[in-house]
């Protein structure tokens, strides 16, 4: 999708179909939404009342203009009520508009930004929830269908009258983009199948968005993670054919950096549970399990392109956790490179595994903060559902900033405890600790392993277990991969959209 933002009335515009809004409530249309009205005698209002539109959010109500307008057809978009406006209401209400004019058939379509006209939102704000519910929620993965038949709006066209806000709007359709894009390569990532995002596939991916953006790209093979004392890492791909593959991709901004982070991914391609076999069900979505990682590396084609003034270090311990002669085995004893060791009591909790080496290796690197998210725990989708991920850290001010973050995202995290009372689930008679405390609060048992690895440092974990593959559609997100984690991490570490 082509997006460009014009300096135009929306009902100037020549298109196969415009986008105007309406808050609830509201019987007689005002802003563009009145103008287009006026421009089709009273029709709007007239198909309002007649066809029950109540200006909802998600609701919509598609128009043809019979020639009265350049456009051939009118899409209006519900708001809902505008004392509940916000980010994700706009990214609904862009979404469901969107989806409305694909279905239609619409190649080239025109919106106004919706929010910023009266419902008094940051224009460039409402600009960036405007474009990103347009394209996430228009995505199609059609990759592995022998006769696809895309739907595909070729063209948005973002109509700002206002000269004296062209600057923010434009800054915010851009960022939106750049988000949008970054969402969506998470989503083909984790919607793609195992058999073909392998960690070589990772590999192979991280190296080339560096080469594409200027990243710096290091991918340690098992030799090399050997050396350095992996060994909770390497245990989790013995079983597996696929080599290991641990990734790092690195931003480094002009000058003298205002700090150094890392953002961390589980990358387990594929997780049969290893001895401790998953059921046959348990299985059949465990292609997700690198989510963490799809979200990590489509930030940092993001990070790329915004150039913010952190460095940032993105880790992906890439492995795949199969059953075999030389799996690890419950009971086995691995050592991080920190020296601490861990008592294998399931195969199946493998992920935490992975993330203490990686953790460990941010903090040897100089990283001042760290981020991890993974599809870590059951636990959490029992605790949260789909809608939020957990989040759990040893330090609150990166844990406010974060929900700061989430709040503007639309990338919902929901602290859990980080208490120690819950430690002794997880203590080893042969081991410093084992790797699963059990079901009872285990994305907290979880968490309390990998505060271990961190090395001191300010450290958030957020288990994206529940949102990161969905069964239905959320409104701006459908059925499928859903990119958790990559709105959040962009937004934490390039702050808003500058005009």
């Amino acid at each position: 999708m082509i997006i460009s933002v014009l300096n135009a009335s929306i009902t100037d515009i020549e298109c196969d179909a415009i986008v105007v809004n309406l808050f609830q409530g509201v019987a007689a249309p005002g802003g563009a939404t009145g103008a287009a009205d006026r421009a089709l005698d009273g029709l709007l209002s007239r198909l309002i009342r007649e066809e029950g539109f109540e200006g909802k959010p998600g609701q919509t109500l598609l128009v043809h203009t019979q020639g009265r307008l350049p456009a051939a057809r009118v899409i209006l978009t519900g708001l809902g009520e505008p004392e509940k406006l916000d980010l994700d209401t706009v990214r609904r209400a862009s979404a469901a508009a969107l989806r409305r004019a694909r279905d239609a058939r619409a190649r080239r379509v025109a919106t106004i930004v919706h929010g910023a006209g009266a419902g008094g939102m940051a224009p460039a704000r409402a600009a960036q929830a405007t474009v990103e519910g347009a394209v996430l929620g228009t995505y199609e993965f059609l990759k592995y269908k022998s006769e696809p038949q895309p739907r595909q709006i070729e063209e948005l066209l973002v109509a700002e009258m206002d000269a004296s806000r062209l600057p923010s709007v434009q800054a915010g359709v851009s960022r939106g983009d750049v988000v949008s894009r970054a969402v969506n390569l998470a989503r083909d990532l984790v919607n793609s199948p195992a058999n073909d995002i392998t960690p070589s596939a990772l590999a192979l991916l991280a190296t080339r968005v560096a080469s594409e953006t200027g990243l710096e790209a290091l991918v340690l093979e098992r030799p090399e993670a050997e050396r350095l004392g992996m060994g909770c890492y390497l245990a989790v791909a013995r079983g597996s054919q696929e080599a290991p593959k641990f990734i790092t991709l690195r931003y480094r901004p002009e000058g003298e950096p205002a700090g150094r982070v890392a953002i961390i991914g589980k990358g387990v391609t594929f997780d049969s549970g290893g001895l401790s076999l998953k059921t046959a069900e348990s299985m059949v979505t465990m292609k997700d399990d690198m989510s963490g990682a799809a979200a990590v590396l489509a930030a940092m084609q993001a990070v790329a392109e915004l150039r913010p003034d952190r460095e940032v270090l993105a880790i992906v311990p890439a492995v795949e956790n199969m059953p075999s002669g030389s799996a690890m085995r419950p009971g086995d004893v691995v050592c991080a490179m920190n020296g601490k060791t861990i008592e294998i009591e399931n195969t199946d909790a493998e992920g935490r595994l992975t993330l203490a080496d990686a953790l460990c290796y941010a903090a040897r690197e100089g990283c001042e903060e760290l981020i991890d998210l993974a599809t870590l725990t059951g636990a959490c989708v029992w605790a949260l559902g789909r809608v939020y991920s957990g989040v759990m850290s040893n330090n609150q001010d990166l844990v406010e900033r974060l929900k700061e973050c989430s709040r503007v995202s639309g990338d919902r995290i929901w602290q859990l405890p980080l208490s120690e009372d819950y430690r002794y689930l997880i203590e080893s008679q042969v081991a410093d600790m084992k790797n699963t405390g059990g079901r009872e609060g285990g994305a907290i048992t979880a968490a309390l392993l990998l505060s271990e690895f961190t090395e001191g440092r300010p450290w958030a974990h957020i288990d994206i277990a529940g949102p990161a593959f969905l069964s239905q559609d959320n409104g701006v997100i459908e059925k499928g991969a859903s990119g958790a984690g990559v709105r959040l991490l962009i937004e934490y570490l390039c702050g808003e959209p500058a005009a």
